[in-house]
């Protein structure tokens, strides 16, 4: 029931370290069994931030897809995040409900 966010980084951002806190004390007040999260270091993980789309730092991804391109308010995060949770627990709810 978790939803998997990853903060695309790289050295020396002050704008990343930024996004990196903003999501922490989203997910600390959310709690950290509705939000998985990881950093990734885009000079490390280069192909895979090109193949998510990711030109800039910081960008944020949800469940595999590019959010956002650059670092958004808290109020959007939180609502993108918030979104994403409920269509998570509307999907596991549904299945459930079929293999009842």
């Amino acid at each position: 029931m978790s939803i998997k966010v990853e903060v695309f980084s790289s050295p020396g951002c002050s704008k990343c370290s930024h996004a990196r806190e903003l999501l922490k004390k989203i997910v600390l007040e959310k709690g950290e069994s509705c939000i998985h999260w990881r950093e990734v270091n885009i000079l490390q993980e280069l192909d895979y931030a090109v193949s998510l789309g990711v030109l800039s730092t910081p960008a944020i991804a949800i469940d595999g897809q590019l959010v956002f391109t650059r670092l958004p308010s808290a109020r959007k995060l939180q609502s993108a995040l918030e979104e994403h949770i409920h269509k998570t627990q509307d999907h596991e709810k549904q299945h459930r409900q079929q293999g009842a």
